[in-house]
């Protein structure tokens, strides 16, 4: 009998450090109404002595209790992140470690997919029958390769972390998913450093990456809605990745989705890469707006560029 990869918990954290719109118009040439209008983002939270592990333990650990599940439970740890604490050892081990797990961990990093990506890598475990209980975590300390001179990039990024508990299960979870990749955007959205030892700040070309993304979003949305023979009218609920409120908009209404059943957090959130969609979906799950049993599409795209999707039913 096949096995799906079902969701049981979710958890998420954001540091207490909160940065307004209104504090960046002290130190860059912008305002509130300008930033708002362009990304949807008010606010974002950025670490002070925290560092990406530290963020990803906080959701563990919430994430866990949800699904009444004790780290020694667990066959299976990916952490999907763009800036780990250290070249190595993967920050998955230290989260491994730091919550008394035993098992396997890795990390995995494509950026703003970097979360599908993981879930993606941990749905084939469990329908493989390598693992029964699996935790996934995208955490980001994104604010550490922002030149927060730089007015472009500086006013998008915000750290945090979030993270689900998946269980094997024989009757729903992950329908379907799909992921892509084509190096031969790599100039429109990478780091300026060109070796590992370097510290590199984001560059990122808006116009290029916004065509890219809802072109790449909204096709990849058909196409997995295709695959399981399924009508956007059956979507309960889009839990995108939080990049930009024009990008999301733009790719929702390309599918013909009404903005009421996208889930947003970006307002306060910002651009937490690979840790966005777990965090949306998390306090959406907590809020009581995504209910068991409910049709949820994940979404998203980073540099390289990497894209993906998942359909679960929740």
């Amino acid at each position: 009998m096949k096995k799906f990869a079902r969701i049981i918990g979710t958890g998420s954290y954001l540091p207490p450090k909160v940065v307004t719109n209104h504090d960046l118009e002290k130190t860059l040439d912008t305002n509130d109404e300008w930033i708002f209008a362009r990304t949807g983002i008010s606010e974002r939270r950025i670490v002070e002595e925290q560092g990406t592990c530290d963020l990803a333990l906080e959701a563990s650990f919430k994430a866990l209790e949800m699904a009444n599940i004790d780290a020694r439970e667990l066959d299976l740890i990916i952490l999907a992140t763009t800036t780990p604490d250290k070249i190595f050892p993967a920050t998955a081990t230290m989260l491994q470690n730091r919550i008394g797990a035993s098992c396997p961990a890795f990390d995995v990093q494509a950026v703003c997919a970097g979360f599908i990506f993981a879930m993606i890598t941990a749905q084939q475990y469990v329908e493989n029958g390598n693992a029964k209980k699996v935790l996934v975590v995208g955490s980001e300390t994104m604010s550490r390769i922002v030149d927060q001179n730089d007015r472009s990039t500086a006013i998008l990024f915000g750290d945090g972390a979030g993270a689900v508990v998946l269980n094997a299960d024989d009757e729903t979870g992950i329908l379907y998913s799909k992921i892509c990749s084509d190096g031969s955007y790599l100039s429109s959205l990478q780091t300026s450093n060109n070796r590992i030892n370097e510290l590199g700040f984001i560059q990122m070309s808006g116009s290029e990456v916004f065509k890219i993304a809802v072109n790449k979003l909204s096709n990849l949305a058909e196409i997995t809605l295709q695959e399981c023979n399924m009508l956007v009218d059956d979507l309960t609920w889009m839990v995108p990745h939080q990049a930009n409120i024009r990008i999301i908009t733009a790719v929702a209404k390309k599918i013909k989705l009404p903005m009421e059943k996208v889930i947003l957090t970006l307002n306060k959130h910002g651009n937490t890469s690979a840790a966005s969609i777990p965090l949306a979906l998390d306090i959406a799950v907590r809020d009581g707006r995504i209910k068991k049993g409910d049709k949820l599409i994940f979404e998203g795209i980073g540099g390289g560029f990497s894209w993906g999707s998942l359909l679960v039913e929740f």
